[in-house]
């Protein structure tokens, strides 16, 4: 079943002060979905997020969270769900890098092993954790994971981010076989050299010369793919990559 609009629904997107969140908030609301904005320190973009999504006679509100802490993801959770209702879409965006470039395991430590796992990986599946009971007892859910090219091939930034990144995808696995019976679908999108992203290693204009398009991709872009595993209910279990054929796969 293709859904058309999303009234009526609400989705939860972390990281959303970003250019992928921030689109991907602009797209929920044109559909009419109600959107809690999350946000760790971008305090001023959020509010200025959530003015423009009440444009669209949607619920907006923001919620800001360190989600590197377990008690903060559970906090999110908690003030989302007694503000605005249960999500029934989550987009696990938010995501951290530490460290651009590595070129030898010995410069990335346990500690900042640990702390990308948690951030990336650790705290999506917190918070899909506590969101699913609530889509299992409504038998409609949509979970959407931010990975990366990274998961894929290893990438350019380090062993700390591709495994965080590829971990999503062997979740995205289980979680789809396991609640589609449910009516829930799992997917993932797979970015790689987006504009108005943190995540970008290097200038736009050398990175834009190294995509076989020539440019960089958009956050509508990537947000455009996430509305489709939202609308469509017969696509789970997929991790697309969207990155202008720069790697293939």
């Amino acid at each position: 079943m293709l859904v058309t609009e999303l009234r009526g629904r609400l989705a939860l997107v972390t990281g959303a002060t970003g250019g992928i969140g921030s689109a991907t908030c602009r797209a929920l609301a044109l559909l009419g979905c109600s959107v809690a904005v999350h946000y760790n320190s971008a305090a001023s973009a959020a509010q200025d997020l959530i003015v423009e999504l009440r444009k669209h006679n949607v619920a907006a509100d923001c919620f800001q969270a360190d989600l590197s802490d377990y008690k903060n993801v559970r906090l999110l959770h908690k003030q989302v769900t007694e503000k605005m209702g249960p999500p029934n879409i989550l987009f696990n965006n938010a995501g951290i890098t530490l460290k651009h470039g590595v070129k030898d395991i010995a410069e990335v430590s346990i500690e900042m092993f640990e702390n990308t796992w948690r951030a990336n990986c650790g705290s999506a599946f917190l918070l899909t954790q506590l969101c699913l009971p609530d889509m299992e007892k409504a038998g409609w859910g949509r979970v959407i994971f931010c990975s990366s090219v990274a998961g894929f091939t290893g990438g350019v930034v380090g062993p700390h981010y591709a495994s965080s990144k590829s971990a999503l995808h062997g979740l995205i696995h289980w979680l789809s076989q396991t609640y589609c019976a449910k009516g829930i679908t799992v997917n993932g999108v797979a970015p790689a050299l987006i504009q108005d992203t943190a995540m970008l290693p290097g200038s736009s204009e050398e990175l834009a010369k190294k995509n076989p398009l020539g440019r960089l991709g958009r956050p509508e872009e990537i947000a455009e793919t996430v509305i489709w595993m939202v609308k469509t209910a017969y696509v789970t279990n997929k991790v697309v990559g969207v990155d202008g054929r720069l790697f293939a796969q």
